[in-house]
């Protein structure tokens, strides 16, 4: 575990969750998060919070943080109804992400840690706009070349949104009817809750800085983020 971190997208679904285990952990120091609002977490000496309603600002704001995040976790993303469009969404989705881990990188972050989706290597997925966005992002982390690279791809989460998707109830109570009907093994093929993936993220940044990561560009899968996250996690 390192002791300075930072967290993008720190108001959404999963960065919230990576947050508030980063804050709860004796081992992390200092936690920055660059945002447009606050991030609802209980007050903490270790967060350092910058907002920022104008994200073309935020790369240059990233840069200026001292010391150094040696980790740097992204959650970062929105929807198409949210942002007003898929062009709008690619600005956020891809544009920003990309470079902020550009900035992460010239800054000298040392791990890059990258929540992307299920899905988006397929046949079929790899088509859809949405999935072109992740393989974009991924493809760029990866060639920026950080010590360490980490890649999750959850499949659909399940947890409380600050604005539901379209859908998302349903799709929500769906999995979690799975998970009562059919056993936890079922859903965990499908869906993960946001804790989880959050909890996996943190613990396989943890197993990096330790040296015992299996590759410099490590991909967790769904099954890998149910084993860190959730069977795995002993924080």
């Amino acid at each position: 575990m390192t002791s300075v971190n930072a967290v993008i997208g720190s108001t959404g679904l999963v960065g919230h969750q990576i947050l508030a285990t980063l804050l709860s952990l004796d081992a992390c120091k200092t936690v920055y998060t660059i945002s447009r609002r606050a991030p609802k977490t209980e007050a903490s000496a270790k967060l350092n919070a910058t907002i920022e309603a104008d994200t073309t600002k935020w790369a240059a704001q990233f840069a200026a943080l001292s010391p150094v995040p040696t980790t740097v976790y992204s959650a970062l993303g929105t929807t198409r109804a949210q942002a007003g469009g898929i062009q709008n969404q690619w600005k956020i989705d891809h544009d920003l992400n990309v470079e902020l881990a550009k900035a992460a990188h010239a800054a000298g972050a040392e791990t890059f840690v990258f929540v992307s989706s299920a899905g988006t290597r397929g046949l079929m997925g790899g088509l859809a706009p949405y999935s072109k966005m992740k393989i974009g992002v991924e493809d760029s982390i990866k060639s920026l070349d950080f010590k360490q690279a980490i890649i999750l791809r959850p499949g659909f989460l399940i947890g409380k949104r600050e604005v539901a998707h379209a859908g998302g109830p349903l799709l929500d109570g769906l999995f979690r009817g799975i998970r009562n009907y059919l056993g936890q093994g079922v859903q965990d093929k499908f869906a993960q809750e946001d804790q989880i993936v959050a909890r996996a993220a943190v613990k396989a940044a943890a197993l990096a800085a330790e040296g015992k990561a299996p590759s410099k560009y490590w991909i967790l899968e769904q099954s890998d983020i149910v084993r860190l996250g959730r069977d795995e996690w002993n924080a």
